[in-house]
């Protein structure tokens, strides 16, 4: 429990404001006691506030307030309590919410699912940053060049296969039996990367991996959309991607191992069975998706044919980038700037710090400026200097990197949150695993167009230049064709979840 003490000697009538229940992050009622007050509504499983006044003869008062809590939030708790306990040590409610904040109040179950969901978001951004970050080092001990990594990382996309059956039986079979089937064989089967014999074993043993990661990332998002308030949804995606973070951090905290020796980068892989116990944890208190639980028809993808094009494309577009400037970062570093594992881990953690404040700024704007201008000014900045990046340098280059990280992250949480709002409940797990097909062709294109510009130009730099125009043709995309999906419920953006028809062209 944390407990947070404030002490000040106020004029005597500011007393009515801070004896008023608050009514902010946490909606307060007055408790038995004169002076103390209990939660009625917010992410806390416990939480107290005592006020004790003390008149002085100028007329001020002195004021103690003790305020008492635990959040809901479970494991990922200790990521946010600094921010709540900063914000609750204030005597009066200000104004308006906190900039990290959700707009709207977030209760107790649904911080007991975004708890649960940030843990599962852990083990998963962990596995599946694996081959990304440690491909340069395998390829080394293999032999394998620059065309022949882009081959590896693009022949892991036929993970679909994984990613369409799981994600689409969780409209029949639940969100959350399929979540854990899918956190936990993704754990389980990354750790065989560590007996790989060569780069395309390598590779193929992290199809699986990668096919159940995926899935796990998609039903994270439904689950979430399906749960958290209608303003809350970008938001708790950007919380959900710190928490991957978290789990990617992991891997590079990690990554000096791949400098013991030619093959300790095998190490990273067998670590990643230590997530197995933690999702069997978790899977005891993740409920299930209220929105699955509640009647609802089971929705053809006939008549939601125009929004599922336009996600494909969305997604194909994007990823024609995304892939590669990820996957290819390393071997960048290790072979044009000649860093080791070390500098390696330091240049991403440090360059990736900013991404935190992009993730929430972008899903708090994205609630209250709508999704469609912050996906813009993401990419525009995100794509645009992420190109500098790869062809500047010394202190030009970890700036470029730094601020590129902070644009590009606020494009997750305003862009991400559409798959899982435009469609029903019925469809929304096979329409975006759809979806995810398409952005896996967009991710083998870029994969391969890289690779081989690299080997031909002798520089990523130019070739990550040329698959730029795939965002470029997506911001034109957003501002012609996507709708505003912000501060609306999901039953609204899909009128048969209410037994409605639809108005829309398909």
């Amino acid at each position: 429990m944390s407990r947070v003490t404030t002490r000040d000697t106020v004029p005597t009538d500011r007393l009515e404001a801070i004896l008023t229940p608050k009514d902010g992050v946490v909606l307060e009622r007055p408790a038995v006691e004169k002076g103390m007050f209990e939660a009625a509504g917010g992410p806390f499983e416990t939480y107290r506030r005592t006020v004790t006044v003390t008149g002085n003869d100028d007329g001020t008062s002195h004021v103690e307030q003790v305020v008492e809590f635990t959040l809901a939030l479970l494991w990922f708790s200790w990521i946010v309590t600094p921010l709540f306990r900063a914000h609750l040590r204030k005597l009066e409610e200000p104004a308006s919410p906190p900039w990290w904040a959700p707009v709207d109040r977030i209760d107790r179950p649904a911080a007991r699912s975004l708890g649960s969901l940030g843990s599962m978001a852990v083990v998963i951004g962990y596995t599946l940053f694996l081959l990304p970050q440690t491909i340069t080092f395998a390829a080394q001990q293999f032999g394998a060049n620059k065309a022949s990594q882009s081959n590896a990382l693009a022949s892991t996309r036929a993970d679909i296969v994984f990613v369409i059956l799981l994600v689409a039986l969780a409209d029949r079979r639940g969100r959350h039996r399929l979540l854990l089937i899918s956190t936990g064989g993704s754990a389980v089967l990354s750790a065989a990367g560590a007996f790989a014999p060569s780069l395309p074993w390598l590779a193929a043993t992290q199809v699986g991996a990668s096919g159940f990661g995926s899935a796990a990332v998609v039903l994270i998002a439904i689950m979430a959309a399906e749960t958290m308030p209608r303003s809350s949804r970008a938001y708790s995606l950007s919380l959900l991607t710190v928490a991957g973070s978290i789990g990617s951090g992991g891997v590079l905290g990690l990554l000096f191992i791949a400098d013991f020796s030619r093959g300790s980068w095998r190490v990273l892989y067998a670590i990643g069975l230590l997530g197995l116990p933690l999702v069997i944890g978790i899977g005891r208190r993740l409920p299930e998706s209220p929105r699955y639980l509640a009647p609802h028809a089971e929705s053809p993808i006939a008549g939601h044919g125009r929004r599922l094009w336009l996600l494909a494309a969305a997604g194909l577009l994007i990823n024609l980038f995304i892939a590669p400037s990820s996957e290819f970062l390393n071997d960048f570093l290790r072979h044009e700037r000649h860093y080791d594992a070390a500098s390696i881990s330091l240049f991403v953690a440090v360059t990736s710090l900013p991404g935190g404040i992009g993730l929430m700024l972008g899903g708090r704007r994205a609630e209250t400026r709508g999704r469609r201008m912050v996906a813009v000014v993401g990419l525009l900045g995100g794509v645009g200097i992420t190109v500098v990046e790869f062809l500047t340098r010394g202190g030009l280059m970890w700036v470029a990197s730094a601020v590129s990280t902070m644009f590009a992250a606020a494009i997750v949480p305003a862009f991400g949150i559409y798959g899982p709002e435009l469609f029903p409940t019925g469809l929304r797990g096979q329409a975006n695993a759809l979806i995810q097909g398409a952005s896996r062709v967009g991710s083998v294109v870029g994969l391969l167009m890289v690779g081989r510009l690299a080997d031909h130009l002798g520089s990523y730099g130019p070739a990550m230049a040329i698959v730029a125009l795939g965002p470029l043709g997506l911001i034109v995309l957003i501002l012609v064709a996507f709708p505003e999906t912000a501060n609306q419920e999901l039953e609204d953006l899909n009128p048969e979840d209410r037994g409605e028809p639809r108005d829309e062209p398909s």
